[in-house]
């Protein structure tokens, strides 16, 4: 059964083609917002709440692009609006939990673990405009609007933001040692 069938039963109320639209964005939608939330709990809880008002809102899916598509702006969004509400979160010191002990963890999920935990530590602004550009390819102009600034602030948010996760990526760089590897 095709995508625009799934979205055409499930917007009659039939809970299958629901749990199958569910089933094939869900992962997606997750890890969207879990970047922008930088928070496990909160990440399910808007994803959950991305969710059910998709369900609710389906007859304004116009079938202009994908189900999901639209189903990941919806929870981008959210997401975003939530966040934008509730400020600034509370500065959530994380120790390190990467095991050092040799051949226990293989050096890719390694460097993936230490890439989450840097991108959770980082301001939520900060974290914001690096995900939606470096991450999900928006465009200043777009993360402006979405954010409700100036395209200039994005592109200064974003500069920040890199400089402050090569930091914490490499706590024994200094500033000067970042920016001649810049250029």
């Amino acid at each position: 059964m095709g995508e625009t069938e799934l979205v055409e039963r499930a917007r009659s109320g039939d809970q299958e083609a629901m749990g199958a639209l569910y089933r094939a964005h869900a992962s997606r939608v997750y890890t969207v917002v879990r970047r922008l939330a930088g928070d496990d709990a909160l990440a399910e809880d808007l994803a959950q709440d991305a969710w059910i008002r998709a369900f609710r809102k389906l007859e304004l899916f116009r079938g202009d692009s994908s189900f999901g598509t639209w189903m990941y702006r919806l929870a981008t969004n959210m997401a975003l609006n939530r966040l934008r509400r509730r400020g600034r979160r509370d500065e959530v010191e994380r120790e390190a939990d990467i095991v050092h002990a040799a051949g226990s963890l293989d050096e890719a999920v390694i460097n993936q673990r230490m890439l989450a935990q840097a991108l959770d530590r980082l301001p939520p602004g900060y974290r914001k405009v690096l995900v939606l550009h470096d991450v999900e390819g928006r465009t200043h102009e777009e993360i402006a609007e979405l954010l409700g600034v100036a395209a200039g602030t994005s592109k200064s948010q974003l500069h920040k933001a890199r400089a402050r996760m090569r930091e914490l990526l490499d706590p024994g760089e200094t500033e000067s040692e970042a920016s001649t590897r810049e250029v």
